[in-house]
C-alpha cells in the first residue's frame, strides 16, 4: 500500500512540473522557443534603460475588467479563446493545488494570483507580452475553479461512496 501511494505522489509532481513547464511555454513564449541568450538580452535592454520598462507598463491594463469588456463586446474567436484560455490554462494549477494542500481555498487564491502575478512580471521584464490586471483576475479564477471542483468531487466522493 505504501509503495503504490509513493509511485502515486511521484507520478503526481512530474505530471506537476510537466504542467508548469507546458504554462510557462504557453503563457510567457506563445508556443515559439526563445533562447537564454534572447532573454538576457531582453533583460539588459531593461535593466540598461529604465525607460524601456517604463513604456512597457505604459502600455500595460491596470483597469479591472476593461479588456474583458472589450472583449466580449467584439467577441472574435482570438477574443473568445483569450477569455476562455487563461482561465482553462490555470484550472489544473488548482487542481494540484487541492491535492498537495488538502483544499485550502485562500491558500488557492494566494498562490494562483501569485503565479499569476510572476509570469505578468516576467512578461513585462522580458518584453514577452504586455501586463494585464484581467489576466490577473482570469487566471486566478481558473486556479480557484480547479481546486473547487476537486473539494466537489471530494465532496461527492464521501458523500455516495464512503458510508
Amino acid at each position: 500500500m505504501k509503495k503504490t501511494k509513493l509511485i502515486n505522489r511521484i507520478i503526481i509532481i512530474a505530471l506537476f512540473v510537466f504542467y508548469m513547464y507546458a504554462l510557462f511555454k504557453v503563457i510567457l513564449f506563445k508556443f515559439r522557443w526563445r533562447d537564454t541568450a534572447f532573454l538576457l538580452d531582453q533583460l539588459q535592454k531593461k535593466l540598461g534603460n529604465p525607460d524601456n520598462l517604463m513604456y512597457q507598463l505604459q502600455r500595460g491594463n491596470f483597469i479591472p475588467f476593461k479588456t474583458m469588456l472589450i472583449n466580449i463586446q467584439s467577441l472574435s474567436w482570438h477574443d473568445l479563446s483569450n477569455l476562455v484560455g487563461n482561465i482553462a490554462v490555470f484550472i489544473p494549477f488548482g487542481m494540484f493545488l487541492a491535492v498537495f494542500f488538502k483544499n485550502k481555498v485562500i491558500g488557492g487564491f494566494a498562490l494562483s494570483l501569485g503565479l499569476s502575478l510572476y509570469l505578468e512580471y516576467l512578461q513585462v521584464i522580458f518584453s514577452l507580452g504586455i501586463f494585464d490586471v484581467d489576466d490577473l483576475i482570469l487566471n486566478t479564477s481558473g486556479g480557484l475553479l480547479g481546486l473547487g471542483v476537486i473539494k466537489l468531487y471530494d465532496t461527492v466522493y464521501n458523500k455516495c461512496f464512503k458510508r
